[in-house]
């Protein structure tokens, strides 16, 4: 309908110029009636005119409504034009745009607000910085800093990355080091109170815009609850062991007493009796000795002397020192990719023993086999160096999946169950762990894992 008003009303005044310029052309050249030529020409330019205001107020309609458009002004409307202009349509479809549009933004308002009041109730610590951090960078602006990271952290919610950097310099250093996104554990001394704060930074590019998510939170009494936990179990294994050496041992000094109280002299028989009880009490109490040294050599592990290592050469080292132990035992034992140049910061030493203790576990469980493997050798994902011990023994249940790693803790027998817990002492001295999974007579994978930089 639209298309017709407009067609109409522009014909009709491309009608009357043409008409009009036809006649004066005729006044001119015909006759010299100078008044009619001049008032002709008069209503001529008038109707020029018009043509062209009528154009351009379309135009300029046009103009607003994308100028709204990118200012995003939801102020503008044309009602007006919808029952007076020539495109009433049109100007309909102006008003429906622009009303969508300001629905959207009400609408992102609206979830922006939601996801801020979420942010602002959680426990976590989250600051949002308008740009990547680095270190000639630290004047960036803050766009989110919610309640819990000012009380984690115990300063206001400043404005100014700068102004955390200085307040906070040891949390800004830790976060700088993972600016590329990565996870961190630190220690900080808040208002004379120490806090550990999982941290973790997600930097981010949103509309050709750069941010870095940083979030933290206090697990200080989630490590005490589970300490409490290891303990306890540890306890409970501890006590285990002793009353299983002692309570003999005390049965037995109870009959020894009973056999030589008030006698001077022993019979044969009895002496015999009183060897074989001493030589159980000697026994047991050589048993009760080795368990408790297992239990100093987790407790006094030497500190790592860090030094830059290849992976390939670790992997060397470990080829040529279990090789004839496991071929000794008909057992292929792969190693691969040992010409790798990844370097990694660790104490050699230590990292062989953890790779000794995973092998020799990997060697017993799958004894008896007829295609006994072992396969070794490494991965990398998510800035993380992975070193894999893969066998096709007998596997771990689920079941004791959570178990293999308490202390004294074993499926083996003369086992002594510290292996594993050593093994991942060594890993978190070097900022690192173990993983775990495992198919049952199938296939299991120990992996050790440094944060590759």
């Amino acid at each position: 309908m639209f298309y017709k008003r407009f067609t109409f009303r522009l014909i009709s005044k491309l009608l009357i110029i043409n008409l009009l310029a036809f006649l004066l052309f005729y006044l001119i050249r015909n006759t010299q009636l100078w008044f009619t030529i001049m008032g002709v020409s008069l209503i001529l330019i008038g109707a020029v005119v018009s043509l062209y205001a009528y154009i351009n107020e379309l135009r300029s309609d046009i103009n607003r409504f994308i100028l709204a458009v990118k200012t995003r002004d939801h102020t503008l409307n044309f009602q007006n034009k919808v029952t007076k202009g020539s495109f009433p349509e049109l100007y309909e479809s102006f008003d429906d745009i622009l009303l969508v549009h300001k629905q959207i933004k009400l609408e992102q308002e609206a979830m922006f607000q939601l996801i801020k009041t979420i942010l602002e109730q959680v426990p976590v610590g989250v600051i949002v910085v308008n740009n990547k951090l680095s270190e000639t960078a630290e004047r960036d602006e803050i766009a989110f800093f919610n309640l819990a990271a000012s009380n984690l952290l115990g300063i206001p919610a400043y404005k100014y990355w700068h102004r955390v950097s200085k307040h906070l310099p040891s949390f800004a250093r830790e976060v700088l080091q993972i600016s590329n996104g990565g996870k961190r554990f630190l220690e900080l001394k808040i208002q004379d109170k120490l806090i550990q704060l999982s941290t973790e930074v997600i930097p981010l590019n949103l509309y050709n815009r750069n941010y870095t998510v940083i979030s933290f939170q206090n697990i200080k009494d989630e490590i005490e609850q589970k300490e409490t936990e290891a303990w306890n179990r540890l306890i409970g294994v501890i006590s285990h062991e002793i009353l299983n050496s002692i309570t003999p041992i005390s049965s037995l000094s109870d009959t020894i007493n009973s056999m030589v109280n008030d006698k001077d002299n022993l019979e044969k028989e009895e002496m015999e009796d009183l060897k074989t009880a001493l030589q159980t009490i000697k026994r047991r109490s050589a048993g009760l000795l080795d368990f408790v040294k297992d239990y100093r050599l987790i407790a006094e592990l030497p500190t790592p002397r860090f030094d830059k290592h290849t992976i390939g050469e670790i992997l060397k080292h470990i080829k040529v020192l279990m090789q004839p132990f496991a071929s000794g035992r008909n057992i292929t034992l792969e190693v691969e990719q040992t010409s790798s140049r990844i370097t990694v910061q660790l104490d050699m030493k230590l990292i062989e023993q953890v790779l000794i203790n995973l092998i020799t576990n990997s060697i017993y469980a799958v004894e008896g086999l007829d295609k006994a493997y072992i396969k070794i050798g490494y991965r990398m994902e998510n800035n993380k160096v992975y070193i894999d011990v893969t066998d096709n023994g007998k596997g771990i249940p689920a079941d004791d999946l959570d178990k293999i790693f308490v202390p004294f803790y074993t499926t083996r027998t003369n086992g002594s169950g510290i292996g594993l817990t050593i093994s991942r002492n060594i890993m978190k001295m070097h900022r690192g762990s173990i993983e775990v999974t495992s198919q049952p007579n199938k296939m299991t994978t120990f992996s050790i894992l440094f944060t590759y930089n």
